[in-house]
């Protein structure tokens, strides 16, 4: 009977993070879509690529698995994927530049129009 519990107790907080990473998702594109500031929005795709490496760390992650390094663990022995964790540096390397081309532009924006809204400037710019 205990056994049952912890094995359910598991397996609820093993898709917990599944169900975190979904929320994320949906929180950042439901404020990509109906927010008109432009801070707000960078802010919402810099948690949308945060979520989606999440999910890919997610992926790559086996109970009980080791650092990926074939000779120091033999041929049976239970690793994690190395290949979600390359995809995971490089899409956090990448979502750094776009953050920061982003907030450029939002900044030059500003400048121009005196505004962050999206609305304002679409008006202004007539």
């Amino acid at each position: 009977m205990t056994d049952l519990i912890v094995e359910t107790t598991l397996d609820t907080l093993g898709n917990f993070a599944y169900v975190a990473v979904a929320l994320l998702i949906l929180m950042a594109l439901y404020t990509m879509l109906t927010q008109k500031n432009l801070i707000k929005i960078c802010v919402a795709i810099a948690v949308l690529g945060s979520s989606v490496n999440m999910f890919l760390v997610l992926l790559g992650y086996r109970d009980g698995g080791e650092i990926p390094i074939y000779f120091l663990k033999g041929e049976n022995a239970s690793m994690v994927l190395p290949t979600p964790q390359c995809l995971t540096l490089t899409a956090i390397v990448i979502a750094l530049a776009t953050t920061a081309l982003m907030l450029s532009f939002v900044i030059l924006l500003h400048k121009h129009y005196g505004t962050l809204d999206i609305d304002e400037i679409r008006r202004l710019r007539g």
